[in-house]
């Protein structure tokens, strides 16, 4: 299968090439050619698979080049470091409400599914592809994708990564994990600004021919370990798939029945992923976008109207502290019949502008699949305090977005769907807000946070976090938004 750019002016032979390249080169993203199918005869099949097994049949639709028994392989071995060797186990809460609990990872966040499999699918991409250069992995993170990046790369033969993350826009213990990251090849720099500051100096190093060519004078390449690489969004893809298994097999659901899925949203990667399994045929009744008061995406979906000219808040829910949410570019994609030159244009809109529209046909399109809210603060947090009262389950802070998001569209449209809820992280990498929603009052440090959570709910703290308190600080740079390149050429030069 082939993979063509948003903006038409790039393609890449295969998956293995878009996952190698990460981003086109005329600053679009690859998307696949088609959406191929999945049929109901292949859903029933995966019923008795285990997860890495319907990962891979997901996968291989798209990653054809890749053997089979090799990528089977790879998925065996990367979900091997999840808990029961299963990343996205679905708990019952209420009548019709399920959390997919993404958290069970080495990194206690949703990112980490993809990034134990992504180091696989990048080097046999440039192996496939005839890569033989070193490959620079750079990432823009608001918090979760940085250290699952890290982990999932560190000492990596013939691979750097390097992130950046906004020095005041990620939680105590997001910034701990990853400033004492392990590993010969990992470097970690904080940026005075948010995550579109990171996120945007990212995508022009990579648009930038002069700088690139320098690079590879060097004998680097650049990659993407973000959700704009596809090699990121699609094993995402497979979980959806897992979660509908999972409610057949426990007589929740009949199979070809319909089911909802809301997903906390911030670069809108995840939902994405969540649109593509519909397009391949999976029975889902309505994605809900969940966004805090960063809810761009909210006005978007209402309006059409997608205006970046905005205030930017920082919330206790981090890692949807997003302005500029990349991967939409790819839904516009759709929207717009693949329309490259259109999507191309709303895009240079967006950056001359700040802002661009679609027609009022495509909002309509769109309702079709998608509806979109937001909580604020004061909502975020209650809802964390109350669902644990009445259920006794600890959400993050990002998860109780998504719930309280869910709860509206029900009482709104009195939908009695069976409705999955996707989590973020461990309710532990946000112990001083997850606290103080639950017990009112919270000290400062986010480790006396963590016992405070645990004597009260006895939900154990992972070792990830108890470890943490011991380790040594490694990175501690941080430079001016203007500085990334600068870095980058210094990182590499070590």
């Amino acid at each position: 299968m082939k993979f063509i750019s948003t903006r038409g002016k790039d393609f890449a032979q295969c998956s293995a090439n878009a996952i190698a390249k990460g981003l086109a080169s005329d600053g679009g993203l690859f998307v696949p050619e088609k959406f191929p199918k999945i049929s109901s005869a292949e859903l029933n099949d995966m019923l008795n698979m285990e997860y890495f097994e319907r990962a891979c049949c997901v996968l291989h639709k798209y990653l054809e080049e890749y053997d089979y028994e090799q990528l089977l392989s790879a998925c065996k071995s990367a979900y091997s470091k999840f808990e029961e060797c299963d990343p996205a186990p679905v708990v019952r809460t209420d009548d019709n409400t399920f959390i997919m609990e993404l958290f069970h990872g080495p990194t206690l966040a949703f990112k980490d599914v993809a990034l134990t499999l992504l180091p696989y699918l990048m080097r046999k991409g440039c192996d496939i592809s005839g890569i033989k250069e070193d490959i620079l992995i750079l990432a823009a993170t608001s918090g979760d994708t940085g250290k699952a990046a890290l982990e999932g790369f560190k000492n990596a033969d013939g691979i750097k990564v390097m992130v950046f993350y906004p020095s005041d826009g990620v939680s105590d213990m997001q910034k701990m994990q990853m400033c004492t990251q392990d590993g010969n090849n990992v470097n970690v720099v904080a940026v005075k600004g948010n995550f579109d500051d990171c996120q945007t100096a990212v995508k022009t190093i990579f648009s930038d021919v002069k700088f690139n060519a320098q690079l590879k004078e060097k004998g680097v390449v650049l990659s993407s370990a973000n959700s704009m690489n596809f090699g990121r969004l699609a094993p995402q893809i497979a979980y959806y798939f897992s979660a509908y298994c999972d409610l057949v097999n426990s007589d929740e659901i009949k199979m070809g029945e319909k089911i909802n899925f809301v997903v906390p949203t911030g670069n809108f990667g995840n939902i994405l992923a969540g649109y593509y399994a519909k397009n391949m045929g999976l029975p889902i009744n309505k994605l809900v976008c969940a966004s805090n008061d960063n809810n761009v995406l909210t006005e978007f979906f209402a309006s059409g109207t997608y205006d970046a000219n905005r205030e930017f808040f920082k919330t206790v829910s981090p890692s949807m502290d997003i302005i500029i949410s990349s991967n939409l570019e790819r839904l516009i994609f759709e929207l717009s019949g693949r329309d490259a030159s259109v999507t191309e244009k709303r895009m240079l809109e967006l950056k001359k502008f700040g802002k661009y529209s679609i027609t009022d046909e495509e909002v309509k399109m769109l309702s079709k699949d998608f509806y979109a809210d937001y909580a604020d603060e004061d909502e975020c947090l209650q809802t964390i305090g109350e669902y644990f009262d009445e259920n006794g389950y600890v959400l993050d802070t990002h998860t109780a977005v998504a719930l309280k998001v869910k709860n509206s569209y029900q009482e709104i449209f009195g939908d009695k769907t069976a409705t999955v809820v996707l989590s973020t992280a461990s309710p532990y990498k946000f112990a001083h807000d997850v606290l103080t929603a639950i017990d009112g009052n919270a000290p400062e440090d986010a480790f006396k946070c963590a016992n405070k959570i645990n004597e009260i709910t006895a939900a154990p703290i992972p070792e990830q976090i108890i470890e943490l308190k011991n380790k040594k600080i490694r990175f501690n740079n941080v430079i001016d938004k203007n500085k990334t390149a600068d870095s980058v050429l210094e990182f590499i030069n070590k």
